[in-house]
């Protein structure tokens, strides 16, 4: 039998009152970043004082220390679907160059969905500051959060984010994450505490390490390819072969709506019962996948923007695209169908295919992901027409926004002259 309780309906007002009574306004927040110098977790301060070489200049600093560094809260907040429903999220925020004692309060139903894209770099430190903020729409839960590197080698089980092993983070406070990017390729991140909930309610995010071979000096040869100035690749491939112009970070999820508003309305959560009604890429089902710019603000947000992630997929004819493809679904495997341009996979779950110094990859017009894996793909417009593509899910039930038709997980390729 259903155990049924009063809706949670309160004034925002209200709401923030009661957050600020049980969250108190002295937390315990720590943002620790090397090239920090007051506390806001970047490297932006500038001396006020001094000669301008010793002033403190972000992209300098940080390569000088190979040093990046990003800040995140974990909260709550609301998303817009592509047929104008509004549901309730749980989620990450960058927060990144935020005081310390600002992080509280700038956190609250700031819930992005996806999660802040990450991308850094091979050979860096990376710290990563989680600060949990708490359910500004759910007072009544005291969930601690946790970031997972999902797939990468942690040197310490300390900073995995597993419950069970690791370090999580409780309403008020902050933990600072260590990284030594050592390996490249395309991972995602997601929080690890009461996984299948927290999953599903939209802690989840696009995470890539870019290769070292992106800056080795104009001129050097790899293996009969010389490699120029602005060249991109995927890996360290030693002879050009994963070489792109342009990249699309590109996760596959969806949203089971009643499992959000049973969590808004304080109800017993249905999982046994999951199944995704809203798939989608990056955050949006078909057409928003094809709007280039940040959606609406839901008004239950206050305001706040917490869908910026596009889906829309464009580069000039004749360029290599690459499409950083993950898939965070935890109901479904999916199938993604580019039927007019040929996807060339040259990775999978964040390694290069290849056998030795045999390269593995092949040429395909589907790629299959179950839940938790990624794949490296590149689209080469050579000889493409300029135009209008698609990129799409080959269930045919995944191509719904709920109960509207022509939606869900689709979006397009342009291919400009």
């Amino acid at each position: 039998m259903m155990i049924k309780t009063r809706r949670l309906r309160m004034p925002l007002l209200m709401a923030l009152l009661l957050f600020f009574v049980v969250v108190p306004l002295r937390a315990q927040i720590k943002i620790q970043c090397p090239c920090d110098r007051n506390g806001d977790g970047d490297c932006l301060d500038i001396k006020a004082t001094g000669p301008p070489a010793e002033r403190y200049d972000e992209p300098a600093l940080q390569a000088s220390l190979g040093v990046q560094c990003i800040s995140l809260t974990g909260g709550d907040g609301f998303a817009r679907m592509a047929d104008g429903k509004v549901l309730y999220t749980f989620g990450f925020a960058d927060v990144t160059g935020t005081p310390e004692a600002d992080v509280m309060v700038k956190g609250v139903l700031a819930a992005a969905w996806p999660a802040p894209l990450i991308a850094v770099d091979e050979g860096a430190q990376f710290y990563l500051t989680l600060s949990n903020v708490g359910m500004l729409m759910r007072p009544d839960l005291f969930d601690p959060h946790s970031v997972h590197f999902h797939g990468f080698p942690n040197a310490s089980a300390v900073f995995d984010g597993l419950p069970e092993s690791a370090i999580v983070i409780n309403m008020g406070a902050s933990l600072t994450y260590y990284y030594n990017l050592a390996e490249p390729g395309t991972f995602m991140y997601h929080c690890h505490v009461e996984a299948t909930e927290h999953m599903q309610m939209g802690m989840l995010g696009n995470l890539y390490v870019r290769p070292a071979q992106n800056r080795l000096a104009a001129g050097t040869v790899l293996n009969g390819f010389t490699h120029q100035a602005g060249y991109k690749y995927v890996y360290n491939d030693g002879d050009g072969s994963t070489r792109y112009d342009v990249e699309f970070p590109l996760q596959l999820g969806g949203f089971d709506s009643n499992f959000h508003e049973d969590h808004l309305n304080v109800q017993p959560l249905p999982f046994a019962l999951m199944r995704d009604t809203y798939p989608m890429i990056n955050g949006r089902g078909y057409p928003d996948t094809k709007n280039p710019n940040p959606l609406v603000a839901p008004a239950e947000n206050g305001g706040i923007q917490s869908q910026v992630e596009s889906s829309l997929i464009t580069a000039r004819a004749g360029q290599r695209i690459l499409l950083r493809l993950s898939n965070l679904n935890i109901t479904a495997v999916h199938t993604l169908i580019s039927p007019s341009i040929p996807m060339r996979v040259v990775g999978i779950d964040a390694r290069e295919l290849r056998n030795g110094s045999t390269k593995l990859h092949y040429t395909t017009n589907s790629v299959n992901m179950g839940g938790g894996m990624s794949a490296d793909v590149i689209l080469d417009t050579t000889g493409v027409a300029p135009g209008r593509y698609f990129l799409y899910a080959a269930n045919l039930n995944y191509l719904s926004n709920y109960q509207e038709d022509f939606g869900g997980m689709m979006t397009e390729i342009v291919i400009n002259p």
